[in-house]
């Protein structure tokens, strides 16, 4: 989508699920040209000093169980700077297509005919990777659902009682205050025993993985004390990683970080 005016440019970026070095060159690109950024509470702050010294900063991040900005407001600034500078970046966290109202915002600027493009991002859903989740696997996962854990009203995606009855790889973004939801909507599936995984921080040096089973869900997320920014993996996939697990445990024995490898 490329909206023509005479008014500045609005680029809606995604910075990726965290690590810095996770950032695409188109957006690093535009980043270093942008006359405004205006970034969200998930943007990792280092990519910030890529920009111009000029660049002004705006922070209109939403934080969870918080009142912050307002999407309108969120619009207002977008409008008020296209009639001032040139190169505005609405930075975000992630994918702006994947639960981050980049569409939206794509849809204001066209019709307050403002040029738009769009620079996707690497999805937090996308770090199961690095913790050896593939999202599919030939003969186990086929598909995969991206589903929200909180709707605007609040409530769980409805989608998540057709899912939970799929073979696919279930990932729920904005979930970690539904846990005991979806561990019940498994159990009425007859799926509490699947494999599930909470990845906190994701991409990041501080991030944390969570096993266990679906139905244990928010008893071990509260036992652990794992909390947002996180996102729920559920499938057969998972087990994957825990098989990975159980064999480098087999071939090298658990970790004794009491010991100091170069003492030999």
């Amino acid at each position: 989508m490329n909206v023509k005016s005479e008014n500045g440019k609005l680029f809606i970026v995604g910075s990726g699920p965290g690590d810095p070095k996770l950032l695409t060159l188109a957006a690093l690109e535009t980043i270093k040209s942008a006359d405004v950024i205006l970034y969200d509470n998930l943007v990792n702050k280092s990519l910030l000093n890529f920009a111009k010294k000029t660049c002004i900063k705006v922070f209109v991040g939403k934080k969870p169980y918080e009142n912050t900005i307002s999407q309108s407001e969120i619009n207002d600034l977008i409008r008020f700077y296209a009639l001032s500078v040139e190169n505005i970046v609405r930075l975000k966290g992630g994918d702006p297509h994947i639960f981050g109202r980049g569409y939206e915002e794509l849809q204001f600027a066209k019709e307050n005919n403002i040029c738009a493009s769009y620079i996707p991002g690497i999805s937090s859903m996308q770090t199961t990777g690095l913790h050896d989740i593939p999202l599919t696997y030939r003969g186990i996962s086929t598909g995969v659902w991206a589903i929200t854990g909180t709707r605007k009203d609040g409530s769980l995606a409805a989608d998540l009682h057709l899912a939970a009855r799929s073979t696919s790889t279930i990932v729920i973004y904005m979930g970690m205050s539904k846990l005991a939801e979806i561990a019940q909507i498994y159990q009425e599936a007859g799926k509490g025993h699947t494999s599930a995984c909470i990845i906190e921080n994701g991409s990041l040096e501080t991030q944390r993985k969570l096993i266990c089973k679906v139905k244990d869900l928010n008893k071990e997320a509260t036992r652990q004390n794992f909390a947002n920014p996180a996102i729920i993996v559920i499938g057969d996939v998972v087990a994957l990683a825990e098989e990975q697990e159980t064999l480098e445990e087999l071939l090298i024995g658990p970790l004794d970080e009491s010991k100091n490898f170069f003492e030999g």
